[in-house]
C-alpha cells in the first residue's frame, strides 16, 4: 500500500460558470434518509468506508474528476461510518486552478434545504441542493468542506490515488490555496457528486470492484484507473452511458468484509442508491480466491447470483467481468486457480447476466494464462499498470452499457 503521496499540479481546462445567491446562515438541518435520494446523474463517486477519527475545526479540500457534464451539481455528504451525528458548517465547490488554488471566480457555496450547516445523522447520508450552473465533462471539481467538532470514526475513501489538502480552520471559502497546508491521500466525507445532463436518456455505470477498480499501480493525481479511461471512451462516443462511478475499495471481496464491507453488503448503499445508474459493471473476486478463507467456486458463483438478482430487482442491468491472473502474487496457489478458472468459466456463459467482459483474456499472458501479461503488470503480478488499466477499459463493449430493463 501507498506511503507518501506525490503531487502532480495540473491547470483545470474549464470553469464552473456556477451564480448563486449568498443565503443568510440558517439553522443547522438534520436531513431524513429520504433525502439520500437524489435527481440527475452521479458524475463521480467513491466507496465509502470507515476512515480514522474525526477531527474538530478540520478543513478538507477534495478534488474529483468529473465523467458526465451537466447543470447544477449537487454532492452527495456520507455519515455512514459515524457514531454519532455529523456536523458540516459549510461546503463550497468549485474548479482547481492550480495545486490546492480553486480558479477564481468559480467557488461557490453549496447549501442543504437552503441552509448553509447541515447535520448528518448516524448511518446515512446527505445530498446538497443544486448548485445553479454548468459542470463540463473532464473537470477537476474542488469540494471543501469544514467539521467544526468531528469526532469518533470518519467516514470517507482512503486509497483516492489523487492528492487532495487538509488544514486547520474554516478556509473553505478562499480561492487560495495558501492556508491548505496539508496532502492528504484519502477523501473524506464526500462520497457523490451528480449533475442535470443535457440530454434526459443519459445515463451511469457503477463500476463494483476491488483495488484494480480503485486505480493501485495507476499513476497518482492522473486519473488513469481503469473507470478514468472508460468515461472518456464513453465521453468521446457520445454514448448514451456517460457517467461512471468507480465504486471500488481496495482489498474488497464478494463475500466477506474485511478491506471495506463486502460488495454484497455495499451494494445498495455504494452502488443503487446512485441517481442514473444504468447498469452495474461487476468487477471482484480476486480477493476472495487469495484470501486462502476456503471459498469455493460455488460459494462465489452464489455470490455473483446475489448481487445479480439485487441489481435487476432494482431495474438495472448486470455485467461481469472475468477475474484477472495473478500467478506470481505472494498468496497465489493452484487451488486458487482453478477457482478463478471455474468461476471465470461460468460468467462466460453469461446465463445469469445482461452482458459479460473478458477481462481476463485481456490481461493474461497468451504463454501461461495464470499471469499477467508482463507488458501491462504494475509489478506485483496482480495489479496492471496505466496501458493495464486502458486495455481494460477498452475491452468494454460500450453498448453492452447502456442496456435497460
Amino acid at each position: 500500500m501507498p506511503g507518501r503521496f506525490g503531487r502532480v499540479r495540473r491547470v483545470a481546462a474549464v470553469l464552473l460558470t456556477a451564480v448563486v445567491c449568498q443565503s443568510a446562515p440558517g439553522r443547522a438541518t438534520a436531513l431524513p434518509v429520504s433525502a439520500e435520494q437524489a435527481s440527475g446523474v452521479v458524475t463521480w463517486a467513491a466507496s465509502a468506508d470507515r476512515m480514522g477519527e474525526g477531527t474538530a475545526g478540520q478543513g478538507y479540500r477534495m478534488i474529483v474528476h468529473t465523467s458526465v457534464g451537466g447543470d447544477d451539481p449537487r454532492v452527495r455528504l456520507s455519515n455512514a461510518f459515524g457514531d454519532r451525528p455529523l456536523t458540516v458548517d459549510g461546503v463550497y465547490a468549485g474548479v482547481r486552478s492550480r495545486g490546492a488554488a480553486v480558479r477564481p471566480g468559480s467557488n461557490r457555496r453549496l447549501t442543504f434545504g437552503g441552509d448553509r450547516t447541515v447535520i448528518v445523522p448516524t448511518g446515512a447520508t446527505a445530498w446538497s441542493d443544486p448548485l445553479p450552473g454548468r459542470l463540463r465533462a473532464g473537470t477537476d471539481l474542488v469540494v471543501s468542506l469544514h467539521t467544526p467538532a468531528a469526532a469518533g470514526p470518519a467516514t470517507g475513501h482512503w486509497l483516492a490515488m489523487q492528492t487532495s489538502y487538509t488544514g486547520q480552520g474554516d478556509h473553505i471559502a478562499e480561492e487560495s490555496g495558501t492556508n491548505w497546508t496539508q496532502t492528504t491521500g484519502s477523501w473524506w466525507y464526500l462520497d457523490a457528486v451528480s449533475v442535470r445532463p443535457s440530454r434526459r436518456a443519459t445515463g451511469a455505470v457503477a463500476a463494483l470492484g476491488d483495488s484494480i477498480t480503485d486505480g493501485w499501480h495507476s499513476t497518482l493525481d492522473l486519473d488513469r484507473r481503469w473507470p478514468d479511461y472508460l468515461a472518456r471512451r464513453l465521453t468521446t462516443a457520445h454514448a448514451a452511458v456517460q457517467g461512471v462511478a468507480d465504486e471500488g475499495i481496495s482489498g474488497n471481496q464478494v463475500l466477506a468484509d474485511g478491506a471495506g464491507q463486502s460488495a454484497l453488503n455495499r451494494l445498495d448503499r455504494d452502488v443503487l442508491s446512485l441517481p442514473g445508474v444504468r447498469t452495474v459493471l461487476l468487477f471482484e473476486g480476486v480477493n476472495d480466491l487469495k484470501a486462502h478463507t476456503g471459498v469455493t467456486a460455488q460459494d462465489l458463483i452464489a455470490g455473483y447470483r446475489k448481487i445479480a438478482e439485487r441489481v435487476h430487482a432494482a431495474g438495472k442491468c448486470v455485467v461481469a467481468a472475468t477475474i484477472g491472473p495473478f500467478e506470481g502474487w505472494p498468496e497465489w496457489d493452484p487451488a486458487a486457480e482453478t477457482v478463478r478458472r471455474k468461476v471465470n468459466q461460468f460468467i462466460r456463459a453469461g446465463g445469469e447476466f445482461d452482458a459479460v467482459t473478458d477481462f481476463d483474456r485481456t490481461l493474461h499472458s497468451p504463454h501461461h494464462a495464470a499471469r499477467l501479461l508482463p507488458f501491462l503488470d504494475g509489478g506485483d503480478h496482480l495489479h496492471p499498470d496505466d496501458k493495464g488499466m486502458r486495455a481494460i477499459a477498452d475491452a468494454v463493449a460500450l453498448g453492452s452499457l447502456g442496456c435497460t430493463r
